[in-house]
Parts: structure tokens; sequence; C-alpha cells
């Protein structure tokens, strides 16, 4: 649809839009810079923000991945579809008390069809995703800053104008090589903020769009507008902040195509002059578009509460301390030091850090604290650009530092804590979107810096050596970001105070078999923060598996005494306690952990170990069943009910077992092993064998399975083949329990043999 305005007006306002170009200071006048074509421009910004992330390409799942992505079960192609558009972005209902409420389907599906094309969860191709991503978002950055730089202005054919090729070029390099990017890119999970951007530049362009002129005079598309509220909503459904769009639309409207002076409007409103009149904002449509704009968003935020069900999640002391301070002082001096450290790492992205939570950052509890000048220095120069913006004589200022401002400022507001408690101090990946702005600013005040430059030429090479810098981090930090290992190596020099860099250490360390070491990490978070009860936890599982039970069972009691409700704390204590055969007490706790946690295969499997060491075998094996209903793929508690059933001498039982779980895990060897044990006792050989010999092909090197073989060739008179498995076992275990006496009594009966024979 198109709205036609007055035909009285139409003349005068197309005179004044096709002057838009002529009346506007040329930005680029000044710049000692390259001007190049837009489609080279476009290329030249797409090959240097490869060249920045290129070497994460092959790097591996690290940090959140693992939750978003490995462990998330709405990736897989059993779970429907529609089961994407009722969980969080980590799979978790989002009815559910714990969801964390961040609903990113879209982001989700893209996930989907990575694991679907790559037939498994191969890093590469979502890396490669990312990669190519941030290359079109920094490309579309180029049209994105000729307007916000150089106006909006089209031909008669509706063809959109450059203003400014030189400096929205500069601009989009600036963005495509910033290191705080590197998160986004380089992190899998930042696939959200990658997603979101891009749908947030496609509606803020196609709000542009609605404006082309024709023959008729100066007009506006309806459809565009609402096109442009639709991938605002699109923006929102891969990461919240896109919502923001529909307000830098309304104000890029104001300020761009309604000429607004923002001082001049807040002084007619306060002496209640004829606004509507004589602003024109009836004229020009723009209250018209801004319902739309805030209809379309009103609607989008409330589908979105409705869906989000139990109101916003719950975050914990440790995830933002500041919010949780009694004093209204405290949390907002708080509050606006990390806006500062934000500033800070746009600025200078030099020291960053996968997680700032946890003691990164102290606490600022007094107007002593040095920290406060941090305060002081990002006000002094916020206020001091908005006096500039609200306050110049020249229109063309005002409009570059209000734009400026605006795509700084407006996309971090969901990550402030004005409207909400978010569950994070500070966070690289929120201000991918805020960088516009900064390079919006930066870019400014360099054109007005070598408008005044006598020797243009040292202050272009020197932005230059900062694009070249910047390049460089980017690509030191994506190596960073390829592993685990190095990435929480990197934030040890950042941010020593974080008992969740050091317990991430320790956790890598440990998966890689090191506990020694691990050991020392763990303590140290512990120490940082003596109620992380994950890593009391961890720590706890080491000691007890180093038979240090004491220490063990201390740290796992002090565990679920912070956190009640801890289950896994309290299943470990019940393995602790029952090595130190207090039978009652760990049942108590086993108990005490499935009540927090229904669903919990693992602590019924250890509780029907409880029972197996007790003797209660119906107990046991009622345990182990409800384990593998959980957990149909539970391996170990399908072999203890087969080996107690086998023991207990109820083979018939053991054997419908063991199909049983063959049938769910067809390719598990220990469960073939034990099956072929209860087959060989039933005398059905060859079935066994047949088991036998699948299980050693899948593990050759174990010894029980060519002795346990060997055992049924023996009893089965294949007396040959029993002396070759029984050899076999000992080659691989000499110290192997009864095998060794089995095959002496063999050899004796094959010599007996033979004398018989001779």
């Amino acid at each position: 649809q198109i709205c036609n305005q007055h035909n009285a007006e139409a003349p005068k306002l197309e005179q004044a839009f096709h002057r838009m170009a002529q009346a506007e200071p040329n930005l680029d006048h000044d710049i000692s810079w390259v001007l190049l074509p837009s489609h080279w421009a476009k290329i030249v910004v797409a090959l240097i923000s490869f060249l920045c992330f290129a070497n994460s390409y092959d790097g591996d799942f690290v940090f959140d991945d693992s939750e978003a992505i490995i462990n998330n079960k709405d990736l897989r192609a059993e779970t429907p579809l529609g089961d994407l558009w009722h969980h969080d972005f980590w799979g978790s209902k989002l009815s559910s008390n714990t969801s964390h409420k961040s609903y990113r389907p879209l982001t989700v599906l893209t996930f989907r069809i990575n694991y679907l094309f790559a037939g498994g969860f191969y890093p590469v191709g979502f890396h490669v995703i990312n990669i190519i991503l941030h290359c079109i978002i920094s490309v579309l950055m180029v049209d994105v800053f000729s307007i916000l730089l150089g106006g909006l202005q089209f031909t008669n054919k509706g063809r959109r104008l450059n203003l400014a090729p030189k400096t929205s070029l500069l601009a989009a390099l600036l963005f495509a090589v910033h290191p705080v990017h590197t998160e986004c890119v380089a992190g899998i999970v930042g696939r959200a903020d990658l997603l979101c951007a891009l749908f947030f530049l496609l509606s803020f362009l196609g709000y542009c769009k609605a404006f082309r002129e024709n023959k008729e005079g100066h007009h506006f598309s309806v459809f565009w507008v609402l096109v442009s509220v639709l991938l605002g909503a699109v923006a929102m459904l891969c990461k919240e902040q896109g919502i923001t769009i529909l307000g830098l639309n309304a104000v890029f409207d104001a300020l761009v195509i309604n000429k607004l002076n923002v001082l001049e409007f807040i002084q007619k409103l306060i002496r209640k002059d004829k606004l509507l009149e004589n602003a024109g904002l009836l004229r020009k449509g723009l209250l018209f578009r801004i319902t739309l704009l805030m209809s379309g968003g009103a609607s989008i935020l409330y589908i979105r509460w409705r869906i989000m069900g139990t109101g916003p999640p719950a975050f914990t002391e440790v995830d933002n301390p500041a919010s949780f301070a009694d004093s209204l002082f405290v949390r907002a001096i708080n509050y606006n030091y990390y806006y500062s450290l934000n500033a800070w790492l746009l600025l200078c992205p030099w020291w960053l850090c996968f997680d700032w939570s946890m003691g990164c950052i102290p606490l600022i509890k007094s107007v002593s604290d040095w920290r406060i000048i941090a305060l002081a220095a990002l006000w002094f120069c916020l206020i001091g650009l908005i006096c500039q913006a609200l306050c110049s004589e020249d229109s063309h200022k005002r409009r570059i530092l209000t734009l400026g401002l605006g795509f700084l400022i407006i996309p971090f507001l969901p990550a402030s804590n004005l409207f909400f408690r978010v569950g994070f101090v500070v966070a690289e990946r929120v201000i991918y979107l805020p960088s516009i702005g900064y390079c919006i600013l930066f870019t400014y005040g360099f054109t007005l810096l070598s408008k005044q430059a006598k020797k243009k030429k040292i202050l272009a090479v020197a932005v230059l050596g900062i694009l070249l810098i910047n390049v460089m981090r980017c690509a030191l930090r994506s190596s960073q970001w390829r592993s685990e290992e190095q990435l929480f190596r990197s934030a040890l020099s950042v941010c020593p105070l974080n008992a969740k860099v050091h317990y991430n250490v320790g956790k890598n360390l440990a998966d890689k078999g090191n506990q020694s070491a691990a050991i020392k990490y763990y303590r140290e978070a512990v120490r940082l923060n003596p109620k992380y009860v994950h890593a009391m936890n961890n720590l706890g599982n080491i000691l007890k598996e180093r038979n240090e039970l004491q220490e063990a069972e201390e740290l796992l009691s002090l565990a679920v005494q912070i956190q009640p409700d801890f289950a896994a704390a309290w299943m470990n204590l019940g393995i602790v306690q029952n090595s130190l055969r207090r039978f009652e007490e760990a049942e108590q706790s086993y108990w005490t952990a499935i009540k927090h946690r229904r669903k919990y295969p693992d602590c019924y499997y250890n509780l029907g170990r409880l029972y197996a060491d007790l003797n209660r075998h119906i107990d046991a094996l009622n345990a182990w069943r409800n384990a593998t209903v959980l957990k149909p793929e539970h391996s170990l508690a399908w072999n203890n009910m087969i080996i107690l059933l086998d023991n207990t001498g109820n083979l018939a039982q053991a054997e419908a077992v063991g199909r049983e779980a063959l049938e769910l895990i067809p390719n598990d060897h220990s469960l073939m092993f034990s099956l072929a044990n209860v087959l060989g006792k039933s005398q059905k050989y060859k079935e066994s064998e047949a088991l036998f010999l699948k299980a050693i092909k899948a593990n050759p090197n174990a010894a029980s399975y060519h002795g346990n073989l060997a055992v049924l060739y023996h009893r089965w008179g294949n007396l040959d083949l029993a002396k070759k498995h029984y050899e076999v076992s000992l080659k691989l275990d000499p110290t192997a329990p009864g095998t060794k006496e089995n095959y002496n009594l063999l050899r004796r009966k094959l010599e007996q043999l033979q004398k018989k024979g001779g």
C-alpha cells in the first residue's frame, strides 16, 4: 500500500527531498582514503572479515556449546520440530521454573539443520556458518553506514545513492575487524547474536525502502514498514535484542526522514505550541508510522510474554551480584560501572574473557573506590555527546551523533538491568549490535580530526594501524576459542579472581585425566567463592576416586548444606557414604537426590548397587529397572541386572533381560558378553559362541572375553579352540583370575588324550 500525502504539499516536499544530498556536508571530502566502487568496497569488507575469523573454522565445541548443541535434544531428528517453539535455547520447556527463558527457536532451527546436514556433531559446519554470517553482516554494514553517515537519498529510478562511500567503508571495516565480536563468531552459541544482527539490519534497510520517491512526490510504503516490523520479529526469534530495531527505526524516521530537531521539539512541547502543525509530524506521516512500529512491537512482546509462560527466569547471586545488593545506591553504581566496562571493551578490546561473573568484577560498595573514576569518565563523555547531539547548530552533526548514540544505547538496553535482571555481569556477545553505534561515533570523530589536521595522511595511516592491530587481535582471539583449554587458560590473566575460570580450567584438566592439576584449580575456585557448590561437587568426586573419602564427604556435605536441592551432590555424597559402609545414610542421600530430581537414572543405578551390596536383590533389580526406564541406553544398569539374575540362578529371566537390552543397545559389547555367559550356562552353545565372537570383534583386547569364550569351548568340547582363546586371554592379562587354572586343566586333559591316542 502507498500512503500519498496532501497534494498541495507534494511539490515542496519533493524539492526538499531532492536537495537532501546537496544540503548535507560531505563527510568524505577531507578523508585521505581510497574511493572504491560499491561492489569492490563490499568485497574488501567481506575478505577482511573472513580473514579475521577464518582460523576458528576447525575449532571444537567449547563452553556453552555443550549445553546449547551437544546436550540439546531439540537438534535431534527424533525430536518433533514443533517442540522448538515450546522450548528455550537450551532445550528445556519454557513452562519449567528452571528454564532460562531465552526463546530463540530460529537459532536452534539453524543448529538442527547444521546437525542434520553434517550427520552428527561435527563442529566444522557450525563454525563455517558463523563465519559466513559475520561476513554477510559486515557487507550489509556498508549500506547501513552509508545511510547513517550520508543520509537517505534515491535517484528518480528508486536506486539508493551512497553519499559517503569512504566513511561508510571505514565504519564497515571497523565493525568487521572488532575483536569484541570474536565470541559471537568463534563461539558457536554466538549464532544467536549473528542471526539477530542479520535480521536487525534487514529490518532497518527494509524500513529505508519505504521512502523511495516516485513522480508523485514524497510518499512512504506501508508494505515496507510492515515488512520491517516482521523482520524485527524474526530478529527477536533469533535473540531478544532484535526487538530494539523497531525503536531505532522510529528514531531514524524522526531524525533523517522528518529532520526533527529534538531540542526544538522538546521546547515546543514544554511551551505547548501547536506542535503537530509546526513540526510537520502528521504531514509527513511520522505519527502513523510510529504507531505501526509501536503496535507491532507491543504485539510481538505480548506474544513473547505469553509463550514464556511463568514469568522471568530466576538467576543466582553469582550470576549477577549487583542485582542482589540490598542498597539501591550499590546497585546503581555497579550497573554504571558495568556500562563503563562495556564502553572500554569497545574502545580497547584487549582484555577479553569468556565469562566475567563470579568475582571477576568485585562490587563497588563505597564512593572511595577508585573505580568511580570510570563512571565519571563514561558520563562525562556521554553528557558531552548528548549536549552536542541536542544543541549543536550543525544539523548534520546533530543527526549523526544522535544516530550514533541511538545505535550504541538502544540495542544495549535489554542487557542493562534497567527493565529486568540479567544473568551476567559483562558479556562481550551483547555488544555486537551496540558496536554499530561505536563505529559511527569513531568514524565521525575521525572525519572531524581529518578536517582539522594538516597532515591527513598520517591520520589515515594511524587508522589503518588500528585496523591492522584489530585484525591481528581477532586472529589471536579466534585461535583461543578453538579449544576449551586455550579459552579457559586465556581467562586466567584477565580475570584471576573469577572462580568460574578456575573451575573450568580444572574441569578441562579432569576430563583429560590430569586429576592432580585439576584438584589445584578446583581448590582455588572454592577459595575464591566458598559457596561454589559445583566446584565442591567436582572436587569431591575426584577425591572420592582417589579414595580420600573423609575430605570428599566434608565437601559434598557442605555443598548440599549450601544448596539443599543440589541432586548431583546428594548422589555423590551417597556414593562416598556407601564406600565408607554407612549404608543407611547412603540410601537416604540417594533418595534425597531422587526427590530433587525425579528423573535421575544414574542415581537409581547407584541405589541399585547399594541394594546389591546389602543382598536386597529385588530392591536392586527395581532400582536398575527404573534407571533403564528413564534412560533406555543405560548399559551399566542393564548389565548389572543380567549379572545379578545370572548369579542368583535366574537364567531364564537373565536371558530375557539381556535380549531386551540388546534390542535397545545392539552394539554394546559388554551386554553381548553378559548375555553370552548366560546362554553358555543354559547350554545354548552356538548362540553363546556367536555373541562372544561379536563382542570380541568389537573389543578384541578384553582378556575376560577370550577367557570366557575359552570356558565355553571347554564345556562344549572344542578343546583346540578353548586352548587358543585361553592363550590369547593370558597374553592380554597374565593375572586373569581362574584363567591360568582352567588353562592348566585343559593342557593336562589334552596331554592325557594324546597319551591315549599314542
